[in-house]
C-alpha cells in the first residue's frame, strides 16, 4: 500500500470508527455517541524543543484530521516547546511550506513555552523525542506523569523512536518528518476515538 493510500485508510478509519453494523433487518445503524451530548473533551498537547518545527506540524496535521472526523468539539489540540526562545513566532517557513503542499495550514500556530498548568490540563502530553520526554518527566508533578508519552509510540512501526529534528537539515529532512507525523497522527486519532468512545 502506498503512503498516501495508507494515510487515507487511517483517516477513513478515524471518521468511521463509531459505526456499528445493524443487529437485525430494518434496525437503524447506530452512529455511536454524539460528542456534543456526551460532553467528553479530550485535550492533546504536542511538545518539542522550540515549538517551531515538529510540534506545530503535529498540531496542524492532527487538528485537521480531528476536523475532518467532525470531532472539533470533542478533541482539543495544542502544541508548545520546552524552550521559550521562539515564543510568539510562527512555525519554521520550511514546515509551513511542507504542510501547505500537503493541504495543511500552520499559519495560525504561534510558538509558546510549556507551562506548569499544561500538565494538569491536557490528557495526552506527547513528546516528539526521548529528550523531551525525559525533561518533562523531571518537570512534571508525579500525579500527572502517566500522561507523558512518546508521540511515535502511536506509530504502528516506530514505538520507542524519536521524531528527528529537521531544523538544521535540508528539505528532505522536513519531508520525512512530515510523513512520520502524518502517519502517526492518523493512528493516534483512531486510538483516542476507540479508547474514549467518541
Amino acid at each position: 500500500m502506498s503512503r498516501s493510500c495508507y494515510i487515507d485508510h487511517l483517516v477513513f478509519r478515524a471518521v468511521t470508527v463509531d459505526i456499528i453494523a445493524p443487529k437485525a433487518p430494518n434496525v437503524p445503524v447506530s452512529q455511536g455517541p454524539d460528542p456534543t451530548e456526551s460532553h467528553i473533551v479530550i485535550k492533546v498537547l504536542f511538545v518539542c524543543t522550540g515549538n517551531i518545527c515538529r510540534s506545530p506540524t503535529a498540531d496542524g496535521i492532527f487538528k485537521t484530521m480531528v476536523g475532518k472526523a467532525g470531532m472539533d468539539d470533542a478533541i482539543k489540540v495544542d502544541s508548545c516547546g520546552l524552550s521559550g526562545y521562539h515564543a510568539g513566532e510562527q512555525a519554521d517557513p520550511r514546515s509551513r511550506e511542507m504542510a501547505a503542499s500537503r493541504g495543511y495550514d500552520l499559519s495560525l500556530i504561534r510558538s509558546r513555552k510549556i507551562t506548569s498548568s499544561d500538565y494538569s490540563e491536557f490528557d495526552y502530553i506527547l513528546a516528539m523525542d526521548d529528550g523531551h520526554l525525559a525533561d518533562m518527566q523531571n518537570q512534571c508533578p508525579a500525579q500527572y506523569r502517566d500522561k507523558l508519552e512518546l508521540f511515535l509510540d502511536y506509530h504502528p512501526n516506530r514505538k520507542g523512536q524519536s521524531v528527528p529534528d529537521p531544523y538544521y537539515g535540508g528539505a528532505n529532512g522536513f519531508k520525512s518528518v512530515f510523513d512520520m507525523i502524518e502517519e502517526t497522527s492518523g493512528a493516534l486519532l483512531i486510538h483516542i476515538r476507540e479508547k474514549h468512545g467518541i
